[in-house]
């Protein structure tokens, strides 16, 4: 095939692919973004009739509520919590099916499976496999009453919530490991070897420094989407119960929007959510993306 078969034809044949796409985008982030952060600067009737401008007041009075920061504090414990173990389950079953040991081969593709399942499915399995009276926990909880209790306990609902999360996460990220992994010389491996290195050095000193790209990769994806992705969770396990336990700062977002029909407090809160996110990911890029080899 020569390089000239490769190009479009048509000067806005690309343009034209790319257009239903970018349509949705625009319609679905750009506009719902441009409109919360315009929103965060009026006083919105909910069922309509006007706005009213208040400037930075809506700021002041999320940023003054205590139950903004809680939930912000719950969302920092489930982003770094989820997040981490998100990253670190699949490299170990990735290292593990890259060294192909026994039944590594159908492992690999049972583990790709949950990327098929949406969130609020995820969710809905989950409060079942971990109810404390019919799940997996039951006869622990039988032999000694209340010791899992996710329905009025904050902690155990909690944890049920970053199970799903993790689940939920292992597919894409031990695809990506794996695949870099899997990109590795078998040289490399070799002369390590050769060297005197056992299977754990060559893993830290070899493995690991060479799929530095795929990890940092996997992490920024992680840190970014468990803000937003632990939504269906929370909607179909716990309602953000018991007592706000498990409301983390994007399910406040809704229930102040479409319960309590504060829609300027609920942009303004999606507003610095959305800072916070971008924050966060320059941060990463900053001081970690800086520390990543791409050349081998």
């Amino acid at each position: 095939m020569t390089s000239e078969s490769s190009l479009f034809n048509h000067r806005w044949l690309p343009f034209l692919l790319l257009a239903p796409l970018m349509l949705l985008i625009v319609l679905f982030f750009y506009v719902p973004v441009f409109q919360a952060f315009y929103w965060s600067f009026f006083l919105e009737r909910p069922f309509g009739g006007g706005s009213m401008f208040v400037g930075w007041d809506n700021f002041a009075r999320v940023l003054s509520d205590p139950e903004f920061w809680e939930a912000g504090w719950r969302t920092v414990i489930f982003m770094v919590t989820g997040s981490s173990l998100a990253v670190l389950i699949p490299l170990i079953l990735a290292v593990a099916a890259d060294r192909k040991i026994r039944l590594a081969l159908p492992a690999r593709n049972v583990l790709v499976w949950p990327k098929g399942v949406a969130g609020a499915s995820i969710g809905v399995v989950f409060a079942f496999v971990f109810n404390p009276f019919v799940g997996i926990l039951a006869p622990l909880n039988s032999a000694f009453p209340g010791i899992w209790a996710p329905g009025i306990n904050g902690t155990d609902a909690f944890i049920t919530l970053i199970a799903a999360h993790v689940w939920g996460g292992i597919p894409f990220n031990f695809v990506i490991l794996l695949a870099g992994l899997q990109s590795i010389p078998r040289t490399m491996h070799q002369a390590a070897a050769m060297d005197g290195a056992g299977p754990w050095r060559r893993i830290l000193d070899v493995q690991l420094p060479l799929i530095m790209p795929q990890l940092f990769l996997t992490l920024v994806l992680e840190f970014t989407e468990s803000v937003t992705s632990a939504f269906a969770l929370i909607d179909t396990i716990t309602k953000g119960g018991p007592g706000g336990s498990t409301t983390l700062l994007v399910y406040k977002i809704y229930t102040d929007g479409f319960t309590g029909y504060d829609l300027s407090g609920a942009s303004t809160q999606t507003a610095i959510l959305m800072v916070f996110v971008v924050l966060l990911t320059s941060a990463q890029f900053l001081f970690l993306g800086r520390r990543v080899n791409y050349e081998r």
